[in-house]
């Protein structure tokens, strides 16, 4: 690929609190194309947006935690300024209910890291819907579909632990050391 961006693509934000992996994949897009913003926080982001007389960005790239705070709320906001934004949620955390919860609040669509530019890329381009032959054929094991209830209901509390054993109906220790294990890759 050539230094020299091929296609006026569009204005794209990228928004994710690793300095680094933000500076790698805001050069890497703008090689592709993009005119791009970062930010490495939430509160950046928003001043981003918040600009008067700068057009909202076509696109996003959006850290679902951004040191503490919830990208989510940026995805909100991305919406308001620019209802056709292809916003795209990332997360080292993924789960059923963070991502149904993007999804939800206007996320176009929501990659597990780590993911390389080229997906990104694609993800951020690609109009179509859902990949009928990537959906898998096997249902979930009973310890991923326990993982992903406990991140739905850890959601639902904003991450509070006593909360969320409670909804549970489960010591918070036990909690604790569910969500210290990973889930089993299905």
């Amino acid at each position: 690929m050539s230094d020299t961006p091929a296609d006026d693509l569009g204005c794209l934000m990228v928004v994710d609190d690793d300095a680094l992996f933000n500076r790698v994949l805001s050069r890497a897009l703008a090689a592709r194309g993009f005119a791009v913003e970062s930010a490495t926080s939430l509160d950046q982001a928003m001043a981003l947006l918040a600009r008067p007389a700068v057009e909202p960005p076509d696109y996003a790239v959006v850290d679902l935690n951004l040191a503490g705070s919830s990208g989510l709320k940026l995805v909100v906001a991305l919406r308001a300024a620019n209802d056709a934004c292809r916003i795209l949620m990332l997360t080292g955390y993924a789960s059923i209910a963070t991502a149904v919860d993007a999804i939800k609040l206007g996320a176009s669509q929501y990659l597990a890291k780590p993911v390389d530019t080229d997906t990104i890329f694609k993800a951020l381009l690609d109009d179509g819907g859902p990949d009928d032959e990537a959906a898998p054929e096997a249902t979930l094991s009973l310890s991923r579909l326990e993982w992903e209830h406990i991140q739905r209901v850890l959601g639902e509390n904003r991450g509070n632990i006593s909360a969320t054993a409670r909804a549970l109906k489960m010591h918070r220790r036990t909690l604790q050391r569910k969500l210290a294990k990973r889930p089993l890759k299905d």
